[in-house]
């Protein structure tokens, strides 16, 4: 793992890209840095800096992902990669912690404004604030790039893995604002559950190769939907407003912002990160032995 770390993290910045990406996201910081903080003396870096701008994210954390594994692909070194000793988990972590290392090169750089606030005469809660906004914010940035990373697995076109990824990300980023839209009632969250029976169905259909449990896998969901629907409709909406509450990727990062320090935050930023390190772990596990 340690050598795929090494060799990702080197790639990245060989050539002008990954100094570029860094260079983009600390100038977006460095931009609102100056017009909020200095400009108009307030103290409050993690609301009118970071928050303003983790919309870029949807930009820097696609393009800084997208050749992880699609990249491989489309060189042709990833049977090469597959078939090396390294194990499939020692594959995935070591891309993934050599980008979540090129994203805290920026970071860093938001640490350095965060102290030259300090200097400047903020105060110690502020300071400790500032700080509690900048981990939060890295985290948000680690629990995209693992998204990122699987998308990035699932295609052999780093381009395509951009656009994908920015997709998703950007679904994510508006999840709070389309939450509203399924607030109809049962009748919405059954339709919506039942798409996701389908393509649970299907899912598993396609990787057992046996259509027979596919269609029996929907047969059992669509009866477990629609007694809930005609005996407990109440649980369909509460349960999909869960669903959509768990997508929505960047709303945690708020409660960082709020000036408090969030543990929920925390382990749901790190949950999110290890089950899509899991996809992706299982993805290459799939293709190892096909």
């Amino acid at each position: 793992m340690t050598a795929i770390f090494v060799r990702e993290l080197r790639s990245a910045f060989s050539g002008m890209l990954g100094w570029l990406l860094a260079a983009f996201l600390t100038a977006a910081s460095g931009l609102y840095f100056t017009a909020n903080n200095l400009g108009l003396g307030l103290s409050d870096f993690g609301y009118y800096t970071l928050y303003q701008t983790s919309f870029v994210l949807l930009v820097y954390l696609p393009v800084l992902a997208m050749r992880s594994l699609a990249g491989e692909r489309q060189a042709r070194t990833d049977q090469l990669l597959l078939t090396s000793p390294v194990s499939v988990w020692g594959i995935v972590l070591g891309k993934y912690l050599a980008m979540c290392a090129a994203f805290a090169l920026p970071c860093l750089a938001d640490a350095g404004m965060i102290l030259a606030l300090r200097a400047l005469g903020c105060t110690g809660a502020a300071l400790a604030s500032n700080f509690a906004s900048l981990l939060g914010y890295y985290l948000l940035g680690c629990a995209a790039i693992a998204l990122c990373e699987w998308v990035s697995g699932l295609t052999e076109s780093p381009a395509a893995a951009a656009l994908l990824s920015f997709a998703a990300l950007l679904l994510a980023f508006l999840m709070p604002s389309l939450r509203s839209l399924f607030s109809a009632g049962s009748a919405a969250a059954l339709a919506v559950f039942a798409l996701l029976a389908a393509g649970a169905a299907v899912g598993a259909g396609l990787r057992s190769r046996s259509l027979t449990l596919g269609c029996f896998l929907f047969a059992a969901l669509a009866a477990g939907l629609s007694a809930l629907f005609l005996f407990h409709p109440v649980w369909l909406v509460e349960a999909l407003g869960g669903v959509l509450e768990a997508l929505c990727l960047f709303a945690p990062f708020e409660r960082f912002v709020n000036g408090s320090f969030s543990l929920s935050a925390v382990v749901y930023y790190l949950s999110a990160a290890g089950l899509f390190l899991f996809f992706t772990a299982q993805h290459i596990e799939k293709r190892r032995w096909v």
